[in-house]
């Protein structure tokens, strides 16, 4: 999966043969899973259809601010386009709207919608030869990077005027891959690999029944997507769950009991660089679970628990140069239970979730955590939802395992 999938691109279109070509890298970013919207200049239109754009894009394209001929037509907000998109990428961007860009001029919906932009903005310039030599345009391209536009550049090849030179917009394939290379390039956990358990464990009384909890693993899988989006290399334990998860940077790998949970993250452990423990792994197991079905009785049924290998202790003796991470899920003494378990089981920070706060715990879409380091400093954050939560965790990992 690419780093663009789930993303917001607003794709502007500039007057310039090489418009044509859009249609191709439209297709390319919905391919990666990206949404996308598409900003034409009145003249491009004449080098590609907004229609075309339309049913690629899936999305209606915009051009003006509002249709003239129709006094019912609403205004296309350009602050709105702007702040919807997590990304613009302006193709191609022609000498004379690189100009506008550079100099603040602000004449049309594409170039009101890139000044109202606040995310990173890329553009692929595309003229010919003696228009990208000229000292102007070279002015303008400095300038524009100086304000943190990212420029792609421009290839050599066959151009428009039938010259062979430098000024060919770059080919959508390279389009794409200039802009996900650029954005995994700075990503804080790129070349770095990170573990992380999700979901219960199940630990066998019969073949039938087991011993489990109301885990849903979905903790855990958000700080998966969390990891992987900021370029990690991310292993994910998970016990039984219904949660899916796709990503090119996740491998998931599937145990059921805390046995399995146990080894799995031991063949791992040595070469990761983050550990975070979320799985809601069982205490205790049968100490014999039975061949055959247990048949239901009159009598009481006595079943003989024996503790389960303790993961996090294990880890956090093993410990060399991870930043290991726990949780505690807490009825009582809940901040006291938890500090005691950052320093028994050598963790470098501990989340803890209450089951007495409204909104946390297990089957829940939010959870209410608080974070407690080495120094026992705690930092509480209101209810959020678990994609959010994840997202206040690995920024607390940042700032601590870069430290």
């Amino acid at each position: 999966m690419s780093v663009l999938s789930g993303k917001n691109i607003l794709l502007g279109v500039t007057a310039g043969i090489a418009a044509y070509k859009t249609t191709y890298l439209v297709r390319l970013f919905i391919k990666a899973g990206a949404h996308v919207k598409v900003v034409m200049t009145p003249a491009s239109k004449d080098f590609v259809t907004p229609l075309t754009l339309s049913t690629l894009s899936k999305n209606p394209v915009y051009s003006t601010f509002y249709d003239k001929e129709d006094e019912n037509e609403v205004w296309n907000n350009h602050v709105d386009l702007g702040l919807w998109a997590d990304l613009v990428v302006i193709a191609p961007a022609t000498a004379n709207t690189m100009s506008k860009m550079a100099n603040g001029i602000c004449d049309n919906l594409l170039l009101a919608t890139y000044l109202s932009s606040k995310c990173k903005v890329y553009f692929a310039p595309a003229m010919d030869l003696d228009m990208y030599k000229h000292n102007s345009t070279k002015e303008n391209l400095q300038k524009l990077e100086t304000f943190g536009n990212i420029m792609i550049p421009a290839e050599v090849g066959e151009l428009a005027s039938g010259l062979e030179g430098e000024g060919r917009m770059a080919e959508p394939e390279n389009i794409l891959a200039f802009i996900e290379d650029h954005i995994i390039s700075g990503l804080p956990l790129r070349n770095k690999k990170v573990l992380i358990t999700a979901g219960p464990t199940y630990e066998a009384i019969d073949p039938v029944r087991f011993i489990g909890n109301h885990s849903s693993g979905k903790m855990g899988f958000e700080l998966a997507k969390e990891a992987a989006n900021l370029g990690a290399e991310v292993i994910l334990i998970s016990g039984p769950s219904n949660e899916s998860i796709k990503h090119a940077l996740i491998k998931r790998i599937d145990v059921v009991t805390a046995e399995e949970m146990y080894t799995a993250v031991h063949e791992h452990y040595a070469t990761c660089n983050i550990a975070i423990l979320s799985a809601a792994v069982a205490d205790f197991k049968p100490d014999h679970a039975a061949v055959d079905k247990i048949k239901k009785i009159d009598a009481v049924l006595n079943i003989n628990l024996v503790p389960t290998k303790d993961i996090l202790a294990s880890l956090g003796e093993a410990k060399k140069n991870q930043f290991l991470v726990g949780f505690a899920l807490e009825t009582s003494n809940e901040l006291e239970n938890a500090k005691g378990k950052l320093r028994r089981k050598n963790l470098d920070l501990i989340v803890l979730n209450s089951l007495n706060d409204k909104g946390a715990g297990f089957k829940k879409a939010t959870n209410k955590i608080t974070l407690i380091d080495t120094e026992e400093k705690c930092q509480s954050f209101e209810t959020k939802s678990k994609t959010e939560v994840a997202k206040d965790i690995f920024n607390e990992i940042l700032k601590k395992h870069q430290a």
